[in-house]
C-alpha cells in the first residue's frame, strides 16, 4: 500500500520545470518592461506613422517553425515588441483616418490586462458573480441611452457581426417560436428580411449561417441621402407577402460603414408596426451619438427598435473586441439562446441571468470591463465631448472639400465619415466612375498612403467608387486633417492634375478620353 501511495504522489517538480507563472521578480521585471513599451507607444501616437513607408513594409515569405525549447522571456518580449511597434500597422495612430478602428483608452488597456490575468468565465452566474454584475451594469448604462420604456436587456458580443446574427435569431424566434426546436423547415414558407443596399455585409453572412439562405436578405435601394428607400421597402414587403413568403425583420442602419448614412428610423418603424415585423437597428458605429445630447437626434426613433447593435470598439474607443446586442424583449433574448445544461448550476431566481442563456457564446470572455472602467473613470460627458469635437472636425473637412478645386463630396456628410471624388468635367458619369476605379484606387489613395504617415481607404457608395476618410481617433486634431489635405493635393499634383489648364495629365494612359480635371496649385488652396 505504501508503494502505491508513493507512486500516486504528485510530481511537484513538473510545475517548477514548466515555470509558466515565473517567480515574483521575473513577473515584475517583465511587467515593467511591457509597461515601458506601452507608455512610449501611447506617447508617440499623436505623430506616429500608421505604418512603414511602402518600400520598407515587411511581408515574410514563410513562417517560423514551432519552438521545441524555450528562450529568455525578456529577450523574446523585447523582440516581439520591437517588431510590432517598428514594423506594425498602427490603428491607434492619430493619422489613421480610414476605417472605424479607434485609439483605445488607456483604462481599456489596463482592463484587458486585468481580464487576461483573472480570466473570469461568464458562462454561468455562480462562477462570475462580480464579473456578471459589472457586465449587466455596462449593458444597462448603454441600453438606457436608447430610451426604451422598459428596462434594457442584452449581452456583450465579439462585435457587430455576432450582434447582428443574434438579433436576427431573436427576430426569427419572436415570429416563429417553433423554429428554435424544429428549424426553418417548420415555418412552411421562406422567411425574408430587409436592409438597404448600404447595410453591412454581416447581414448576408448571418442569413447563410442561420440557414435562411443569403437570398432571404432583400437589399432595398437607397435614396439621394443613401438612406433605405422606405417606399420601395413597403413595395418589397407587399410583393413577398403576395408570393407566400414570410417577412420577419427589417434592419435599419445607423451609420453605414462606407458613408455614415443613417436610415429614417421613424418611417421604417411605422412600416414594421403596420406589418408586424421586428425592427432591428444596426447602430454598430452610429448609435454612439446617443452619448451626445447635441447629436442624439440623428438617430431619432431608435427607441422604437426591438433590438440594437452597438460596437464600443468603434466610436467608444475600446480595443477589439467589444460588441453589444441590446433589446427591450428580455424574454425573447432568453428564449432564443437558453439551453438546459445539467453540469452547470442554474442562476437563482430573481438574480441576473446566466450569460450563456442570453448569448450565442458559451465560455465567455469579460469584454465588458474595459468599457465599464472607462465610463467609471471618464463618464458619459467625456464621450459627449469626443463626439461633438469629431463632428466639428468632419464638418470642417467637408467645407474644405466643398471649396476644393480638386475634390467634391460624393455623399452627404452625416457622421465623421467623408466620401470624396475628383472634380471632373466633360465626361459622362460612366467615364467618371471608370476614372475613379482606375485612378483613385490605384493612384491617389496609394500616393497618400505611400510614406506610411497616414492611412485612408477606398469604398463603393451606391455603386460609385470613392475615396473614404473619417475621424475616429480621439487624438486626431485639425492639424492631422490639414496634413491629409496637403497629401491629397500632392497626390493630385503627382498625377499631373496641378494646373488650371485642360492640358493632358502626365498619367494619360490611366485617364479615360475626354475627361478634364480643373484644379489649382497647392499654394492657392483655400483654407479649411
Amino acid at each position: 500500500m505504501k508503494d502505491l501511495i508513493d507512486r500516486c504522489q504528485p510530481d511537484l517538480s513538473l510545475s517548477a520545470e514548466m515555470n509558466f507563472d515565473f517567480d515574483s521578480q521575473t513577473r515584475r521585471k517583465l511587467g515593467y518592461q511591457l509597461i515601458e513599451v506601452v507608455d512610449r507607444f501611447f506617447a508617440s501616437l499623436a505623430d506616429r506613422p500608421v505604418q512603414p513607408a511602402a518600400e520598407d513594409r515587411i511581408y515574410p515569405p514563410r513562417l517560423s517553425r514551432l519552438p521545441e525549447t524555450g528562450e529568455d522571456p525578456g529577450r523574446v518580449l523585447d523582440q516581439v515588441c520591437g517588431e510590432l511597434v517598428d514594423n506594425g500597422f498602427h490603428v491607434p495612430s492619430a493619422h489613421y483616418l480610414g476605417m472605424m478602428n479607434p485609439t483605445p483608452t488607456y483604462m481599456a488597456f489596463l482592463a484587458e490586462s486585468l481580464v487576461a490575468a483573472l480570466n473570469p468565465q461568464l458562462a454561468s452566474l455562480d462562477r462570475s458573480q462580480t464579473a456578471s454584475r459589472i457586465e449587466a451594469e455596462a449593458v444597462r448604462w448603454v441600453g438606457e441611452l436608447v430610451g426604451w420604456r422598459t428596462a434594457p436587456s442584452g449581452t456583450f458580443t465579439t462585435g457587430g457581426n455576432e450582434a447582428n446574427l443574434s438579433a436576427l435569431a431573436m427576430a426569427l424566434s419572436a415570429h416563429f417560436p417553433g423554429v428554435i426546436e424544429n428549424g426553418i423547415a417548420s415555418i412552411g414558407a421562406q422567411p425574408v428580411f430587409y436592409a438597404s443596399m448600404e447595410g453591412h455585409h454581416s447581414l448576408d453572412k448571418s442569413a447563410g449561417l442561420l440557414g435562411l439562405g443569403r437570398r432571404a436578405l432583400r437589399r432595398i435601394p437607397v435614396n439621394e441621402r443613401l438612406q433605405l428607400d422606405v417606399q420601395q421597402l413597403e413595395t418589397a414587403i407587399k410583393e413577398d407577402l403576395e408570393s407566400g413568403k414570410k417577412p420577419f425583420c427589417v434592419v435599419a442602419t445607423a451609420g453605414t460603414t462606407s458613408s455614415g448614412a443613417i436610415d429614417d428610423i421613424p418611417r421604417i418603424h411605422e412600416i414594421c408596426r403596420r406589418y408586424n415585423i421586428w425592427l432591428h437597428v444596426d447602430g454598430a458605429y452610429g448609435a454612439a451619438v446617443l452619448f451626445s445630447n447635441r447629436h442624439r437626434g440623428l438617430v431619432r426613433g431608435i427607441e422604437q427598435a426591438d433590438s440594437v447593435t452597438f460596437d464600443p470598439h468603434k466610436w467608444l474607443a475600446m480595443p477589439f473586441s467589444a460588441g453589444l446586442l441590446l433589446t427591450r424583449h428580455s424574454e425573447v433574448l432568453e428564449r432564443t439562446f437558453s439551453v438546459a445544461c445539467p453540469y452547470l448550476q442554474k442562476a437563482p431566481a430573481g438574480t441576473l441571468p446566466d450569460n450563456r442563456n442570453i448569448s450565442a457564446q458559451w465560455s465567455r470572455r469579460m469584454n465588458s470591463l474595459k468599457l465599464w472602467l472607462t465610463l467609471r473613470v471618464h463618464g458619459r460627458q467625456a464621450y459627449e465631448r469626443l463626439i461633438d469635437r469629431q463632428m466639428r472636425l468632419a464638418q470642417s473637412f467637408a467645407r474644405w472639400v466643398a471649396n476644393s478645386e480638386y475634390f467634391e463630396l460624393a455623399a452627404p456628410q452625416v457622421l465623421p465619415i467623408l466620401n470624396l471624388r475628383v472634380r471632373a468635367t466633360g465626361t459622362t458619369p460612366q467615364k467618371l466612375d471608370a476614372l475613379h476605379a482606375s485612378i483613385i484606387h490605384a493612384s491617389i489613395i496609394e500616393e497618400v498612403n505611400r510614406d506610411g504617415q497616414r492611412w485612408i481607404s477606398a469604398a463603393t457608395v451606391n455603386g460609385e467608387s470613392v475615396i473614404r476618410t473619417m475621424v475616429i481617433s480621439y487624438l486626431t486634431e485639425e492639424r492631422h486633417l490639414k496634413d491629409l489635405q496637403a497629401s491629397l493635393v500632392a497626390a493630385c499634383c503627382s498625377l499631373g492634375l496641378e494646373s488650371k489648364s485642360n492640358r493632358v495629365p502626365a498619367v494619360q494612359p490611366a485617364m479615360p478620353n475626354g475627361i478634364q480635371v480643373t484644379s489649382v496649385p497647392l499654394q492657392n488652396m483655400p483654407p479649411a
